[in-house]
């Protein structure tokens, strides 16, 4: 299937049509969406629902401070891509194939993750340290790979189809987040006062519990699963370089990004949805990164209640991505984005409204007792709902951005827009952690450290308003 539009550029720098692109073989877009899939797991597992409350809560030793290490640590990471990124696409533009990027990157990837094993329970300052620097260039690494494979993405369909297959792309990510959880669960970890797994098996490795090496393997198993599943990305997917315009010569990188840069003040839409995504993307993140610290903390959540709750928020994160990716198609980006934000921060103010013994702030709810089933209080039911919805918009927002940008963006310099495309979701990366990290220490509350989260999403949505969707 073919785009019938022909290739123009308009004055302000976005290509008002888009190249006729062929649809690429089946096995070239499987093996593109199989990224996502073998990704995802460092966020799923690493990021958001097991390592990181691990590290904060036993690691450590002290919730609120590994929060703020955690908290610092993903700040310090957001620098670092914000000011690669960016040179990163302008160095690949127009200079030679992506792969070679993606190979280099993956490798660094799963060396680092691979080093959370060093996270024994009470470790030494020196430990903590080395864990933490792991994570930072793990966390570098990734958003640096995505910048080259999201840049490949134009080149497998038409515009058209962006949305659906930048949709499908998180949905089958969110899956493969969801079997690693399920896996991780039901064959690794032990339930607590048993011998068995989730499955009601015997795990399949004898893991020392005292040393918690259930919750450190947890960093080489999501590196050989990235290294595994990326073999078809290799093989299938096809590098193209990028076609120079007739008349244009490349200087360096730096001046090439400047250049691109300064243009935007009049590329109206892009900018405004640079900006719009600056600021949400650091309330999305924040989200996640602290989503699961804030409910150990609050209810007491073992590796049992964690691995369920990412169950459940994959889960409906994947049914999110599907249906979002259709919508982006039929009724455009900017408003399957603005839409998400707003249930997003219904379902970010829900979340906070639950603690210990208070459910919608103000509402008496009877603690969680210690060593009931998972979710039986009311406090964690409320807490579930309400980050089920939070679950279900996040995979949109984030594929309907995607494809935002690969339909605004001109097609010589598209490696160039992914990487301010991951500039503007890092270059104010480290405010979110860091105010929550902050105003945590400020007041000693979780609950006042999240609360920060929301004026990134609020702002968001304002500066999304002005954007005019090309489709």
């Amino acid at each position: 299937m073919q785009d019938p539009r022909p290739t123009t550029v308009s004055a302000d720098g976005a290509a008002s049509g888009a190249a006729i692109v062929k649809q690429a073989p089946f096995r070239a877009l499987a093996s593109w969406v199989l990224f996502d899939w073998a990704a995802q797991p460092f966020y799923t597992l690493i990021l958001t629902f097991l390592f990181a409350p691990y590290f904060a809560t036993t690691v450590v030793g002290d919730e609120a401070r590994g929060q703020q290490l955690w908290g610092y640590a993903a700040a310090a990471a957001g620098v670092i891509i914000a000011i690669g990124s960016p040179l990163l696409g302008a160095m690949a533009d127009g200079r030679g194939r992506r792969k070679p990027w993606i190979a280099m990157f993956s490798i660094i990837l799963a060396a680092s993750i691979s080093a959370l094993w060093l996270a024994t329970p009470g470790a030494s300052t020196t430990t903590i340290f080395l864990v933490l620097l792991a994570f930072i260039i793990a966390t570098v690494a990734a958003e640096f790979t995505q910048v080259f494979t999201n840049a490949i993405m134009p080149s497998l369909v038409p515009p058209s189809q962006l949305g659906r297959l930048s949709g499908t792309g998180w949905a089958v990510g969110y899956s493969g987040g969801l079997v690693s959880l399920l896996l991780v669960a039901g064959l690794l970890f032990v339930l607590p006062g048993t011998s068995k797994t989730v499955f009601g098996l015997d795990p399949v490795l004898k893991l020392d519990a005292a040393t918690r090496e259930m919750d450190r393997l947890i960093g080489p198993l999501a590196a050989a699963w990235y290294l595994l599943f990326m073999i078809p990305f290799f093989l299938f997917v096809p590098d193209k370089t990028a076609v120079p315009v007739a008349g244009v010569v490349k200087g360096s990188p730096f001046a090439e990004i400047w250049d691109t840069i300064r243009s935007l003040t009049s590329h109206r839409d892009m900018l405004y949805f640079l900006l719009a995504r600056m600021l949400y993307t650091d309330g999305l993140s924040a989200i996640f990164a602290f989503g699961g610290i804030y409910g150990a903390a609050t209810f007491g959540w073992g590796p049992l209640e964690l691995g369920l709750f990412g169950i459940v928020l994959t889960l409906t994160g994947a049914v999110g991505a599907v249906i979002g990716g259709v919508l982006d198609d039929r009724v455009g980006s900017k408003t399957v984005i603005v839409v998400a934000l707003a249930l997003l921060i219904i379902g970010a103010l829900g979340i906070l409204s639950v603690d210990k013994t208070h459910i919608l702030f103000t509402i008496d709810a009877v603690p969680k007792v210690a060593g009931s089933r998972p979710f039986s209080s009311t406090g964690e039911l409320v807490f579930l709902a309400f980050a089920v919805i939070v679950g279900v918009v996040s995979a949109p927002v984030q594929a309907a951005s995607r494809a935002l940008l690969a339909r605004l963006a001109p097609p010589d310099k598209i490696t160039q827009y992914f990487g301010l495309f991951a500039f503007s979701g890092k270059v104010t990366a480290f405010l979110a952690p860091f105010l929550v990290a902050t105003v945590t220490a400020a007041t000693g509350s979780q609950r006042w450290g999240m609360a920060a989260i929301l004026v990134f999403l609020v702002a968001g949505i304002v500066l999304m308003l002005p954007v005019r969707d090309r489709r």
